[in-house]
């Protein structure tokens, strides 16, 4: 018969192991999160990203970056058409890879709950980029995506009018 101490032990190693294999998914993902995020400059921030608006637009930088097209196409929370995301991907990291391994910060624009609007100012190369990015369903989880419909290279790199020359000008707000 096993004494107080051994079955306190072995609930102690049962508890580690439920708890263990329950977090390998977590530790996968967090692992690459902090991996990514070691590996690449920080990303500065203008205005109020919701945690998932801020989180993709990391991963989109990243992706671009590290000129991982698929990675990046995978990110689309929209299907356009088909090859419409792995072009507007491979657009994306020909026009902005450069810039996006340097210093980027990116500007949220209005409130981001479940959609936003966020501009990526890559200063080393001078390049504005907008982005959307929103919330969408993924197997009745939330997951925050981007919109990818840029198949044409001149779309990719087009900056909207209404887009500042810098970050803060419109105190994060797109005019209406």
């Amino acid at each position: 018969m096993a004494g107080p101490v051994p079955r306190a032990a072995l609930g102690c190693a049962l508890a580690l192991g439920v708890l263990t294999a329950c977090s390998t998914a977590n530790d996968a993902e967090g692992n690459d999160y902090a991996g990514d995020y070691s590996r690449h400059q920080p990303l500065a921030v203008v205005g109020y990203p919701s945690t998932g608006s801020l989180g993709i637009t990391q991963e989109v930088v990243w992706r671009i970056a590290d000129g991982d097209i698929d990675g990046l196409a995978s990110l689309v929370c929209d299907k356009q058409g088909e090859g419409i995301p792995e072009k507007t991907a491979q657009n994306w990291v020909s026009a902005f890879r450069k810039g996006a391994g340097g210093p980027v910060t990116a500007e949220f624009y209005d409130e981001g709950s479940y959609r936003q609007t966020v501009v990526l100012y890559l200063h080393n190369t001078g390049q504005i980029k907008e982005l959307y990015v929103r919330a969408v369903l993924v197997d009745h989880k939330e997951a925050w995506l981007v919109r990818m419909t840029e198949a044409d290279p001149a779309d990719a790199t087009a900056v909207e009018p209404w887009i500042p020359k810098t970050p803060g000008e419109l105190e994060s707000r797109v005019p209406r």
